[in-house]
C-alpha cells in the first residue's frame, strides 16, 4: 500500500487510560438521541404533522431549517477550529455550546400542536441552534481524539464511538417509545406499557418531552467526558496574527497537501450520496411497499443494530489495514447496495425477477420484494457506519497535530458545504422522468466519483 512520507514534529502518542477512552465515546452515545429522537424518528414527523398541521409545508419548513443550519455549520467550524489550536483548551468551548445544546432542545417544549406562527418560528430556531452546537461540539471532541490512543489504534476507537452512539440512540428510542411516549390513541406505548410519565395526550405531552429528555440525557452521560478526558496541556506557539489568517494559510496550502486535499474533495462527494440513501432509501421503500410507521420503525432498528457492529468491524479493519481500505471497500458495497434497492419493485427483484406482489394487510417483510429489499438495505447499514468512522480516524491521521482542530473544522465544512447537491439532483431527476427509481439511480455518481478521488490519497506512515 502506498505510503505518504510521515509527518515531521511528531511524537508517539500513549495510550489514555480506559476510562478516559470511555469517557470519550461517551459524548457520541450522549449526543445521538437528538439525531435519534428529535432530527428522525419522533420530533420531526410530529412537527411537521402536528404543529405546523400541514405535512408538506412542515416538512419544508424543517428541511429549510436544516439547511440553514447547515451552512453555519460549514462556514463557522474551520474558523472554531483554527481560533482553538493554538489559543487554548477545548474541553471549555465543549463545554460552552454543550450548555447551548441543551437549552435548545429543551426549548422543544414549547412546540403544541398547532401552534402560533411566532411559536412555529421559535421552535425552527431551537432547532437550528441545536443541530449547529451538536456539530461545533463534534469538532472539538474529535479533535482530542488523537491524543487518546497511539495512530495504530485510531480506527478501533472511533469505530467503538460511532458504535456507542448507535447503541445509545437505539436505547434512547427504547426508553423513550417504548416506555414514556404513549403512541397514537391507544394511550400506550410502543411495547403496549402504560406511559411511566402522566402525560398530557391532549396537548401532546409525550411528543414534546422528547426535547427536554434528549437534553437530560447529554448533560447526564457527559459528565464523565469532562470529568475523565484529558484535554490538550499546552498552547502551540503562534505568531499573534488573527485565526483567520492562520486559516486562510491553510486553505491555500491544501493543493500542496496533495493527500489531505484529495480526501476532503472525497468526503465532500461521498458524504453527499450517503446522505441521499439515509434520506430517500426509507420513502423508497415506503413508496413501492406502502410501508407505515411500524414496518420503518422496525426497518429503522434493524439498520441502526447492523450500523453498530459494522463500526466495531470497521474499526478494526482499519487499524489492521488502513482506514482507506475500509473507506473504498465501504463506498464499493455502498454501490451495489444501492443499486441493489434500486433493483426492487412491487413483482420483481434484480430487476427482472418476477416475484409476487405484496398482499394487501399481510404482516411485515412478509413478501419476497420487501426480503430482498431489506437484504441489500442490511448491507448499505453494514457499511455506512466505517465509512464514517474510518473518515474520522484517516483526518485525524492526516492533519499536523498543531492544527487537529483547524483540521476537524474543515472536516466539518466538507461534510456539510454541498450537502444540498445529491437531494436536489435525486429530486430533480425523478421531476424529470417522473421516476424515482431513476432519480434515486443519481445518488450512485456520488459513491463512484468519491471512490475515484479516494483511491488517490496515500495512507500516512504511522507516527508512532
Amino acid at each position: 500500500m502506498d505510503m505518504a512520507t510521515p509527518q515531521t514534529g511528531a511524537t508517539a502518542t500513549a495510550r489514555a487510560p480506559l476510562r478516559a477512552r470511555i469517557s470519550w465515546m461517551l459524548f457520541d452515545w450522549s449526543v445521538q438521541p437528538f439525531y435519534t429522537l428529535i432530527l428522525t424518528f419522533l420530533f420531526a414527523p410530529y412537527f411537521a404533522n402536528v404543529v405546523v398541521g400541514d405535512g408538506p409545508q412542515g416538512q419544508s419548513m424543517w428541511g429549510f431549517g436544516a439547511a440553514i443550519a447547515g451552512i453555519f455549520i460549514a462556514l463557522g467550524s474551520p474558523f472554531l477550529g483554527a481560533f482553538a489550536d493554538g489559543r487554548g483548551q477545548r474541553k471549555p468551548w465543549i463545554a460552552l455550546f454543550s450548555v447551548i445544546l441543551a437549552i435548545a432542545m429543551a426549548s422543544l417544549w414549547i412546540a403544541t400542536p398547532a401552534a402560533p406562527s411566532s411559536t412555529i418560528y421559535l421552535v425552527l430556531l431551537a432547532f437550528i441552534i441545536a443541530t449547529v452546537c451538536a456539530e461545533y461540539t463534534a469538532v472539538f471532541t474529535n479533535a482530542i481524539m488523537p491524543s487518546l490512543v497511539p495512530q495504530s489504534e485510531l480506527g478501533r476507537l472511533s469505530g467503538s464511538g460511532w458504535a456507542c452512539g448507535y447503541f445509545g440512540g437505539l436505547a434512547s428510542l427504547f426508553l423513550v417509545a417504548g416506555l414514556i411516549v404513549p403512541m397514537g390513541d391507544s394511550g400506550t406505548t410502543m411495547f403496549g406499557l402504560d406511559p411511566l410519565l402522566p402525560l398530557d395526550t391532549s396537548t401532546r405531552e409525550g411528543d414534546r418531552i422528547v426535547g427536554p429528555l434528549s437534553a437530560v440525557w447529554y448533560l447526564v452521560f457527559m459528565i464523565p467526558f469532562f470529568l475523565f478526558v484529558p484535554d490538550i496541556k499546552q498552547k502551540r506557539v503562534h505568531d499573534g496574527r488573527p485565526a483567520t489568517a492562520e486559516l486562510w494559510d491553510t486553505v491555500r496550502a491544501l493543493p500542496q497537501n496533495r493527500d489531505m486535499l484529495f480526501f476532503l474533495a472525497a468526503r465532500m462527494i461521498y458524504t453527499d450520496g450517503l446522505t441521499a440513501i439515509f434520506t430517500f432509501g426509507g420513502i423508497y421503500g415506503a413508496s413501492v411497499f406502502g410501508w407505515g410507521p411500524l414496518e420503518l420503525g422496525i426497518f429503522g432498528i434493524i439498520l441502526t443494530l447492523i450500523g453498530a457492529f459494522g463500526a466495531l468491524i470497521g474499526g478494526v479493519l482499519d487499524d489492521h489495514i488502513s482506514a482507506k481500505f475500509v473507506i473504498v471497500t465501504a463506498l464499493f458495497l455502498l454501490l451495489l447496495g444501492a443499486i441493489g434497492i434500486l433493483s426492487v419493485d412491487k413483482s420483481h427483484v434484480l430487476f427482472f425477477l418476477d416475484v409476487a406482489p405484496k398482499e394487501a394487510g399481510s404482516g411485515p417483510f412478509s413478501s419476497a420484494g420487501e426480503q430482498v429489499f431489506l437484504a441489500f438495505a442490511m448491507v448499505v447499514g453494514l457499511v455506512a457506519a466505517p465509512v464514517q468512522s474510518s473518515s474520522r480516524s484517516l483526518l485525524a491521521r492526516l492533519a499536523p497535530p498543531d492544527k487537529i482542530t483547524q483540521y476537524f473544522g474543515l472536516f466539518a465544512f466538507s461534510g456539510k458545504v454541498t450537502a444540498f447537491l445529491a437531494p436536489l439532483l435525486v429530486a430533480l431527476v425523478t421531476f424529470i422522468t417522473q421516476s424515482q427509481r431513476i432519480g434515486m439511480a443519481a445518488i450512485t455518481l456520488f459513491l463512484i466519483v468519491g471512490m475515484a478521488l479516494m483511491a488517490k490519497v496515500r495512507m500516512p506512515a504511522r507516527r508512532d
